[in-house]
């Protein structure tokens, strides 16, 4: 469902992501990870159509972002890290202008709305403007509108910032069962024992490059540790870095 060719993005002099191979198939739950400045943002960019990559292609059910964008964006839900909202729309109005733009019909759009802030806890905020709601309450709404148009593919960076520890288990639950039914789930998130926990497969990325890709037991083979992701991620991080200085002295 998600495929990347080469994928490759340059700043100038700078290579932000340099010819990521990847392949996720359906119902995957993909948990992508890395230190500050890997090129996650970048690679999500390239893989929701925010930007044209230097050189390689991405597609997103079979839709190339570059030549084919509206078909490939229709089957995706795009999240990212900070919630965007209309500050002038209440939540009610904000689910229906996305309603509007993925052409789910009216009915159902209201059917689904209903079932979304309910199971979101998002009832009693229906009428509230966006420009009053938490951080956390922002992030259960995007994360309901998202799941509006019932996607195919859900691109997701750091789900859980903002929200206290039963909305976080909400949104795991939910994600997870997204997975399960078959949706292609990419999560990008710094909280290693949430990778742990939901991922099927896990790729970390450093410098611009994917330099490991497995699941947790392949990666601790990978790395020759037995401990928890984190002590797995931070050996093969520390691997590459080593070998990138060893490499430019």
């Amino acid at each position: 469902m998600i495929e990347a060719a080469g994928l490759t993005k340059k700043f100038g002099k700078l290579t932000a992501v340099n010819g990521l191979d990847l392949s996720i198939g359906q119902g995957e739950f993909f948990a992508f990870l890395g230190p500050n400045a890997a090129g996650k943002t970048t690679t999500i960019k390239m893989l929701t159509g925010l930007l044209r990559p230097t050189s390689g292609s991405c597609r997103v059910g079979g839709f190339d972002l570059q030549t084919s964008p509206k078909e490939a964006k229709a089957i995706l839900s795009y999240i990212p890290d900070f919630p965007f909202l209309y500050d002038k729309l209440t939540c009610l109005e904000f689910m229906h202008f996305v309603a509007e733009i993925f052409k789910v019909e009216r009915a159902l759009a209201a059917r689904k709305t209903g079932e979304l802030f309910e199971k979101f806890n998002l009832g009693s905020y229906r009428n509230e403007l966006t420009e009053n709601l938490s951080h956390g309450t922002r992030q259960r709404l995007v994360i309901a509108s998202a799941l509006l148009h019932e996607p195919k593919v859900i691109i997701i960076d750091e789900p859980m910032v903002g929200l206290d520890p039963m909305h976080a288990r909400v949104v795991k639950a939910e994600l997870k069962e997204q997975s399960r039914k078959g949706t292609t789930i990419f999560l990008s998130t710094h909280t290693l024992n949430v990778a742990e926990e939901m991922a099927d497969r896990i790729g970390i990325i450093n410098h611009g490059q994917l330099i490991a890709l497995g699941t947790v037991d392949e990666l601790r083979r990978q790395s020759s540790e037995t401990g928890a992701l984190e002590s797995v991620f931070l050996a093969l991080v520390d691997a590459e870095e080593a070998s990138t200085r060893a490499s430019t002295s």
